[in-house]
């Protein structure tokens, strides 16, 4: 499906919530059942809303292809447990993250505000979207956010000569006063996968320093990358040990500690079109009137405030906000050849 909006593409500008609809049609027609089909398809309506293109609707093929081939289950039920005071730990059943993750939502703020601070942990489940969506609600609600997920091998570890690691994002929100929560969403590769794809579909040469082909070369060919080749950690070539050990960090948090799979360990080669990885995620929450910090959303305005004094010109994730109220607004722009073709897999 080709999402490149260039220029002189016919574009349509669709209302959001024709978009989720559009969207939760096709997952279950395709393979999932309604309740799952309605959290993907605000996920990645969502995605496609704020601009985040390699997250939005440019997933439905790998979406589709994956549950074609069997690897996720699109009908599970995720079972929580509640394993303390502070730990909830949920099995997606082989199916998606964010329904999981939707199923314990209320209980991981419930114990966040009982305890100070709450984990979730979420296994044997794939994630395959943006990681921001996940911690904006919980600032949303007051709280401080972090979350992390690993992904499949293809990232170099610094030194390495081979792809050990996922692009392994991690994710944070904190509530701002008289503000959209502040939120930031970085891969700890040097580039997202799916930036990796657009592209390679698009005929753009990736910067260079940002991956390796199969004989561990240094390449600006994004096709290189995705054929046997792998991502750089971030950091440049003479700071990757820094993006490497983060990307460690999300490995033993969202893998090791959950009970979900490093991103080397799953092997998905008998099931032909498998495209999300079947890994896991921490989300961890944050009371901060358990603490001094109850004025935190003011004290967070405050340094941001002085960031701007400081000469910075733009917060992370204020472009993402801005292009929400335009697509809000508007609709959400596609090229007219895409919504054709979403519309045609919802009523297949």
């Amino acid at each position: 499906m080709n999402t490149k909006h260039a220029h002189l593409t016919p574009t349509e500008h669709i209302p959001f919530d024709t978009l989720r609809t559009t969207l939760a049609h096709i997952f279950e027609r395709h393979g999932t059942s309604a309740a799952v089909a309605a959290v993907l398809a605000d996920n990645c309506a969502s995605a496609e809303r704020d601009g985040a293109h390699s997250h939005g609707v440019f997933r439905i093929p790998g979406y589709l292809s994956t549950l074609a081939s069997g690897w996720v289950d699109g009908h599970a039920i995720p079972r929580v447990q509640d394993m303390a005071p502070g730990f909830l730990s949920v099995d997606a059943c082989n199916g998606f993250a964010q329904p999981a993750y939707m199923m314990a939502y209320d209980a991981l703020v419930a114990k966040a505000r009982a305890n100070g601070i709450a984990l979730l942990a979420i296994h044997n489940s794939h994630h395959f979207a943006a990681l921001w969506p996940d911690v904006e609600p919980l600032a949303r609600d007051g709280l401080v956010a972090l979350a992390l997920v690993n992904s499949m091998a293809c990232v170099v570890p610094s030194g390495g000569t081979k792809a050990l690691f996922g692009t392994n994002p991690i994710a944070f929100a904190a509530p701002r006063a008289g503000h959209d929560p502040l939120v930031f969403d970085l891969a700890t590769s040097a580039m997202a996968h799916g930036d990796v794809q657009i592209a390679a579909r698009e005929g753009r040469p990736l910067p260079e320093g940002f991956g390796v082909d199969c004989n561990g070369q240094p390449t600006t060919d994004p096709r290189a990358v995705l054929d046997g080749g792998a991502l750089l950690p971030f950091g440049g070539l003479h700071s990757s040990y820094k993006g490497s050990a983060l990307s460690m960090m999300v490995e033993l948090l969202a893998a090791a500690l959950t009970g979900g799979h490093f991103s080397f360990e799953f092997d998905w080669r008998g099931h032909s079109g498998a495209q999300t990885p079947h890994t896991g995620e921490l989300i961890i929450a944050i009371d901060p009137a358990k603490s001094q910090g109850r004025g935190f959303a003011q004290r967070c305005e405050d340094l941001v405030r002085a960031m701007a004094g400081a000469g910075q010109q733009r917060l992370p994730g204020e472009r993402r906000y801005r292009q929400r109220a335009q697509s809000l607004r508007e609709g959400v722009a596609l090229p007219a050849a895409t919504w054709a073709e979403l519309q045609r897999l919802a009523q297949a």
